[in-house]
């Protein structure tokens, strides 16, 4: 049970930290401009900045005095004494709604952290998404290639490729799908997915947000940043050009030439920090769940 100041203080700070991490997206919105790199994070991922800053306790929390949640979905209230209303999640609409989401949720993440990380990708699926493209054709127009279409293809047809994340695979163009040495499905994601792969460590993020109330705020935020961060380095690694654009910290970006001895080495180093940071999002996601579960069998 949390008193209602004190959930009313941690729900205004998860708003203010939601609204500083969306705070330039929201201005660029404004202004109708766009940002191919950041921007991801609020098309490909269609949660809004208004959702993100919207606070949860998680499962197994009573918010006391919380008669304004009763319209919440997947909450219940109940009278706590004559005074006060208490909130909580409500456990059982909730599993019968989303109960299958879980589920999978659940399987897909204790998999990837059973699975053995692979630290060999270098990056290449974002080069396979452009080879033997044209200039008008490519996703990110307003990015041109670092190195040229020529160059980038070379780089292709140089490199074994190894993606294993099925949603980066189904962007590959049609004369590089066939050089990708693994043929990954939506069913077989729960048998491919692997922690050293950066999409993998953005989806995180995704799966967080469709498991709503039963994930506490925090750990909603702490996915955003970590897919932000992956898509920097993501877009860093990647054929287009980003100098010009900074980081969320105003740190200027320079590519990460994984053409390149160096580059390949700098890339891997950032794969075996984000493939730790992720499974630690993870065992967290996990634990959310174990507890959504525990209320439900103690219901």
């Amino acid at each position: 049970m949390l008193a209602e100041p004190q959930w009313r203080a941690l729900a205004e700070a998860h708003e203010a930290r939601a609204d500083a991490l969306t705070a330039a997206h929201r201005e660029r919105r404004l202004r109708g401009q766009q940002h191919p790199i950041e921007d991801f994070l609020f098309t490909y991922y269609p949660f809004k900045p208004a959702e993100l800053r919207r606070w949860h306790p998680g499962a197994g929390v009573a918010l006391a005095g919380a008669v304004d949640r009763a319209s919440w979905r997947y909450y219940a209230t109940a009278a706590a004494t004559a005074a006060t209303d208490t909130a909580t999640v409500d456990l059982p609409a909730f599993f019968a709604k989303r109960g299958q989401t879980v589920d999978y949720v659940e399987q897909l993440l204790t998999a990837t952290l059973a699975h053995t990380p692979q630290f060999g990708c270098f990056g290449l699926h974002e080069w396979a998404m452009v080879y033997r493209l044209t200039p008008e054709q490519i996703r990110h127009t307003r990015l041109p290639l670092r190195i040229g279409h020529d160059a980038t293809d070379a780089v292709v047809e140089s490199h074994t490729i190894g993606c294993s994340h099925f949603d980066a695979y189904r962007f590959f163009t049609p004369a590089a799908a066939p050089l990708n040495r693994l043929s990954p499905t939506r069913e077989t994601q729960p048998e491919m997915e692997q922690s050293g792969c950066l999409h993998a460590g953005m989806d995180i993020y995704k799966w967080v947000t469709k498991l709503g109330p039963i994930i506490p705020g925090e750990l909603l935020l702490d996915a955003f940043e970590f897919a932000r961060d992956i898509r920097f380095v993501d877009m860093q690694a990647s054929p287009y050009d980003v100098a010009g654009f900074v980081d969320h910290a105003g740190t200027p970006l320079t590519a990460i030439a994984i053409e390149t001895p160096a580059g390949k080495q700098e890339y891997v180093r950032r794969q075996r920090e984000f493939a730790a940071r992720g499974n630690r999002l993870r065992e967290r996601v996990l634990a959310a769940i174990a507890v959504a579960r525990a209320g439900i069998a103690t219901g």
